[in-house]
């Protein structure tokens, strides 16, 4: 194989790579309740998000009588730039940097719950576990790197609920998650001045499914504990890599990579202060460290062509939030948040310029009529300045090409929702012991 097509083959493969990363990393969304987001998401799987915390317990639905659905659509925007720094190629730091790559996206949520009998009772939340939409300028020091990166991430999660007694319930259901993604960088070649690199692209989706599992447990009045799991969804990507040069036609065509998302942990706790006041903590572990290394296959070529080592760690997030009952309609939260990201400046790469962040949360509730109840949420993240350094020696690395960067970000999040509940109860069933209605 001749130079030109080594160096086509490393810009197609390592777009691959990006498929992996675009899908896991920090790209975990955790928007899907806007209740639960005015908390900062504390005490989410203990019901403090309502029905939307399905997300993270599916044993929720147990604590809310009759047909319940809620509805959720929250506005991403985030705002990222990367400044290259001393260190990056001479060629290629003349080209300035990123401007800025965030560019805001709509998160719809929503889930539903129906109470069959005094003990059972059916649910589906649909949601976006995972997603990203990235684009620097089409010609900047990080092109070879990156220059769009978008995923998108569906999952349905049909789940039954069973209430064993008073202080206990348990819920678990299949979740059923589809992914997809379109990823563009420059192609390097010889000869060719970088302000007019072509770009290589690859697209591709996959099909597949895991579970979700939980219990609720309410020890006494005020208190409710709760514990949900998310299991990994093994993912086969096909996916097909473009390239627009006729001599690099061998490494393009169709490609394959076998990816399994991270199995998720929550815990949260929710603690009645008084009849009009509550306070709630959370956490959440997601098991990144299990993608380890990505092994990639061309199906064109018929042979493993290249491997990932991702090498991410394990992500953290820990919060705390509470609410307070201002009259029988309004309801006012805040919470905050920190999160330790599964991404350093080991493994950050300019499609996922990330790091350790955290947030400030408000919402509110105003309960409209008996059945309808408004929520609203505002959030800030705040990200830790980071590096970024690919090249020679990084586990990015195209075409020896050194990149180093600084990365300065922040995302500002709005969400809004409703509730509705549908006629009465089936049959008659206690109130939340620590929410109202």
């Amino acid at each position: 194989m001749n130079s030109r097509i080594r160096i086509g083959s490393i810009a197609v493969f390592t777009a691959l790579c990006a498929v992996t990363e675009a899908s896991a990393g920090a790209l975990g969304l955790r928007e899907q309740s806007t209740e639960a987001q005015g908390l900062g998401f504390a005490g989410a799987a203990a019901g403090s998000g309502g029905v939307s915390s399905m997300f993270w317990n599916p044993a929720v639905i147990t604590m809310r009588p009759g047909f319940i659905t809620e509805q959720n659509l929250t506005y991403l925007g985030p705002s990222a730039t990367i400044t290259p720094a001393t260190g990056t190629n001479p060629g290629f730091a003349r080209l300035g940097g990123s401007g800025d790559i965030g560019q805001g996206a709509v998160l719809p949520a929503g889930a539903s719950s129906y109470q069959i009998n005094d003990r059972l009772w059916l649910g589906i939340a649909t949601d976006a576990p995972f997603g990203l939409t990235t684009k620097p300028r089409q010609v900047w020091a990080g092109e070879v790197y990156g220059r769009s990166s978008r995923v998108f991430s569906l999952a349905i999660n049909p789940v039954i609920g069973f209430k064993i007694n008073e202080w206990l319930s348990v819920a678990a259901g299949p979740n059923i998650e589809y992914f997809r993604l379109t990823l563009r960088q420059a192609l390097p070649i010889p000869g060719i001045q970088p302000t007019v690199y072509p770009s290589s692209f690859l697209k591709g989706e996959s099909w597949s499914a895991g579970f979700t599992a939980g219990a609720t447990i309410t020890p006494w009045d005020g208190t409710v504990f709760g514990i949900g799991y998310r299991s990994s969804v093994h993912h086969e990507i096909d996916g097909s890599i473009g390239v627009p040069i006729l001599a690099l036609a061998p490494v393009a065509g169709q490609v394959r990579a076998s990816l399994n998302t991270p199995d998720k942990l929550s815990v949260g706790l929710t603690q009645a202060l008084s009849p009009v006041a509550r306070v709630s903590l959370g956490f959440e572990w997601d098991n990144w460290s299990r993608l380890g290394t990505i092994g990639i296959v061309s199906k064109t070529l018929g042979v493993p062509v290249n491997s990932l080592p991702l090498n991410y760690k394990d992500g953290y997030y820990y919060s705390i939030g509470g609410e307070y009952d201002v009259n029988a309609a309004l309801t006012v939260r805040a919470g905050f948040g920190y999160e330790i990201s599964p991404i350093d400046f080991s493994n950050r790469s300019v499609r996922l310029p990330d790091g350790d962040r955290y947030s400030l949360n408000v919402g509110a509730s105003y309960r409209w009529t008996n059945q309808l109840t408004l929520n609203a949420a505002y959030s800030h993240l705040f990200l830790d300045r980071s590096r970024i350094l690919a090249g020679l020696g990084r586990d990015y690395n195209v075409g020896n090409i050194a990149f180093a960067g600084m990365v300065d970000s922040s995302v500002d999040i709005v969400s809004v929702g409703f509730r509705y509940a549908f006629g009465v109860p089936p049959v008659a069933a206690p109130a939340p012991l620590v929410r109202k209605y």
